[in-house]
């Protein structure tokens, strides 16, 4: 049987947003826009089912102008560890400045990509095996139903839990689409090297993807994972 990887589309809203630049450890200083991997977790939020599928973002349209507001949150400068018998707030507290972005709106699409039954790893089949005629219809239906109803997983946010957002499933040949940005409102820009997301192909050394990000008329086209625009930290630009 022939899967086909049926796209989606997402209009996500929030009050602020803050995806974090990596490059920047100190301080918290927003990308620009929603990241890919960011994207990701939000259609992830709402259906995800290990080894049987995965989210592959191919587009991100900005439509409200970008703003910036600069708040200071109280953060715990330390991690408990395994055997700790936890952590006295008041010794680790830092209080630290952020950048982040206020008032957004994004229209998110995304491609469900069916793994078949072949293809999955043996992990998969731990506790259960699914039959060989399993299709991906089953996963479209999932995911339209908890979409269109506002169900969820776990609570969708931007960039960081503190900052949720709300979102709804559009449907573009129905639904009147609002317009991205303009050129005149900012919506050309070079984005410079942005965080696409995390290789977790080797547990043992975890890699972040990068890739050059480019708005046109508030659009952002997504490279696929086999691009050759990909750059890791470690080796640089492919």
């Amino acid at each position: 049987m022939e899967h086909s990887d049926k796209e989606y589309c997402l209009e996500v809203w929030g009050d602020y947003a803050c995806f974090t630049r990596p490059e920047l450890k100190v301080e918290r200083v927003s990308y620009d826009v929603i990241t890919p991997s960011a994207a990701r977790a939000i259609f992830e939020a709402i259906l995800f089912k290990k080894y049987a599928m995965r989210w592959q973002v191919t587009k991100i349209e900005v439509l409200n102008p970008i703003k910036w507001t600069s708040v200071r949150r109280n953060e715990v400068g330390s991690t408990a560890k395994i055997r700790s018998t936890g952590i006295y707030i008041e010794d680790t507290r830092q209080q630290k400045n952020s950048l982040i972005l206020k008032d957004v709106r994004y229209r998110l699409w995304a491609k469900l990509v069916f793994i078949p039954v072949g293809e999955r790893r043996k992990e998969a089949f731990a506790k259960h095996k699914p039959g060989t005629d399993e299709n991906p219809m089953k996963y479209y239906q999932m995911f339209e139903r908890r979409a269109i109803q506002g169900q969820c997983f776990t609570q969708p946010y931007l960039g960081t839990r503190e900052f949720s957002a709300a979102f709804r499933l559009v449907n573009p040949e129905k639904d009147a689409l609002c317009p991205a940005l303009s050129a005149e409102q900012g919506g050309n820009r070079d984005l410079g090297i942005m965080l696409y997301d995390m290789d977790f192909s080797n547990p043992k050394s975890i890699q972040a993807m990068f890739y050059r990000a480019e708005m046109k008329d508030g659009v952002i086209i997504v490279p696929p994972l086999n691009s050759e625009e990909f750059c890791d930290d470690s080796k640089g630009f492919i």
